[in-house]
């Protein structure tokens, strides 16, 4: 059974930085295609990046393209998400999620992490 765990999140003023950290546990995680979702208060979870599984390949929302670096490191089982020049529209529960069972890297439907809030003030 594969564990989760985000981390990272917190109080931001606009303009500022956070990195997420999404630490695998169970597995290897060169195995799954990883990739964060994040769902803003009182909307739908909603895709934010992906990772291919050994991090040659990324893809990004239209709302992060240059601003969200998604990257992996296999050796540490570790997911991370560098969020910079963050807007208030950036408050959100941010999870990860790891599948592996995709023969997609980006279309992700795997299992989830509890969440790590980010909240970012104008």
């Amino acid at each position: 059974q594969v564990q989760l765990e985000e981390s990272g999140g917190g109080l931001v003023q606009a303009g500022g930085s956070l990195r997420l950290s999404c630490e695998l546990s169970g597995r290897s995680l060169s195995a799954y295609a990883m990739g964060w979702f994040r769902q803003p208060p009182g909307k739908e979870r909603e895709f934010v990046a992906a990772v291919s599984w050994i991090g040659t390949n990324t893809k990004y929302a239209d709302s992060v393209k240059g601003r969200f670096t998604i990257s992996r490191d296999n050796a540490k089982n570790t997911v991370y998400l560098q969020m910079n020049s963050l807007k208030p529209e950036d408050t959100a529960v941010y999870y990860c999620n790891a599948d592996s069972r995709t023969s997609t890297w980006y279309h992700l439907d795997g299992s989830w992490g509890q969440g790590t809030p980010v909240t970012v003030s104008s």
